[in-house]
């Protein structure tokens, strides 16, 4: 049965967080470029907590799918970490994949992981033993090469510091070890940037932006390269949602913890609402919601990987093969 273990932590957790950053002064603010406010992201996930929705189909669908990954992989990983982002999701749909035995789940907010801890119940025949800390990505509190398998769902695309917290991850898995992640793209909520450009105009003579900055999808590659990934992988999914109103998508996000983690202020909220439902609503009264999902797969580099043979090693040119082949 599911069950909560010390020695598990005890086992991946570190004495002392290490991160990327340098000159770190103790608290969880670790990178030098604030573009995103932790503290009130965190405010963001515990209210979050309240108003999850376990039956949100776009984001158990790509949780679903993120683990899917997993199924083509002969491989099992029975000490995995899962970072924040759609966590309780997570533990749901982890049932039987991978070869998980140990699980390590980890969120910057207290309520969220209180929620997936009090869950845990629901688990009790999946025979995995799970463990929960609070901790932050920017600040990984993992001990190096301990987990087989990292999988953050949702949430690097938060960090402000994405390369660093992808390079902690890589640091925190065993050799050939495997890492999992889905963020959300630049073209997620598409529709809401238009809108908001339209009303901060009108309303404030300017521009200025209203939607957090999220990566393109050729940065995804870039990325797991940087981070020192092995047999990097990415690909792309879009999904629409519509929704009733633009208040009932600003809903939506709340209860994913999705909502503006910049240092903005909200006072063209109602302009931008309006503006979005007289550009975008259909017949039917709904408006679409475009959300981007980037998924990247990496490996830790170990010996028994495939690698690119060296320049010039090929023995056989590619015309003596269309001469072969007759092509």
């Amino acid at each position: 049965m599911s069950r909560l273990s010390g020695n598990l932590l005890r086992t991946v957790l570190r004495r002392r967080s290490f991160c990327t950053a340098d000159n770190i002064d103790g608290n969880l603010q670790s990178s030098k470029v604030q573009i995103f406010d932790r503290h009130l992201k965190r405010k963001q996930r515990d209210r979050a907590a309240w108003l999850i929705n376990r039956k949100d189909s776009l984001v158990n669908t790509v949780a679903d799918n993120l683990l899917d990954r997993l199924e083509d992989v002969k491989k099992s990983f029975p000490t995995t970490l899962c970072l924040g982002g759609s966590l309780e999701a997570i533990r749901r749909s982890v049932r039987g994949r991978g070869g998980i035995q140990r699980l390590v789940m980890m969120d910057s907010s207290h309520d969220m992981v209180k929620l997936c801890k009090d869950a845990e119940k629901d688990f009790s025949s999946d025979n995995i033993e799970t463990s929960y800390i609070v901790g932050d990505e920017e600040y990984l509190p993992i001990q190096g090469s301990s987990v087989d398998l990292v999988i953050s769902c949702l949430g690097l695309h938060w960090t402000n510091d994405l390369p660093g917290a992808m390079i902690q991850s890589r640091m925190a898995l065993k050799p050939d070890g495997l890492f999992l992640a889905a963020i959300f793209g630049g073209e997620t909520l598409k529709e809401l940037r238009i809108a908001c450009t339209i009303a901060h105009m009108e309303r404030e003579g300017g521009v200025s932006p209203r939607v957090s900055p999220l990566a393109q999808v050729r940065d995804a590659g870039n990325l797991l390269t940087r981070a020192g990934f092995t047999l990097p992988g990415v690909d792309v999914d879009e999904y629409q949602v519509r929704y009733n109103s633009a208040l009932e998508l600003i809903e939506h996000l709340r209860a994913m913890g999705e909502t503006n983690a910049l240092f903005l202020k909200k006072d063209t909220a109602l302009a931008t609402a309006a503006v979005y439902e007289s550009m975008f609503a259909a017949e039917d009264g709904t408006i679409p919601a475009t959300f981007q999902v980037i998924y990247m797969t990496g490996w830790r580099e170990h010996e028994s990987q495939q690698k690119a043979k060296r320049r010039g090693s090929a023995t056989v040119s590619f015309q003596d093969i269309q001469k072969e082949f007759g092509t």
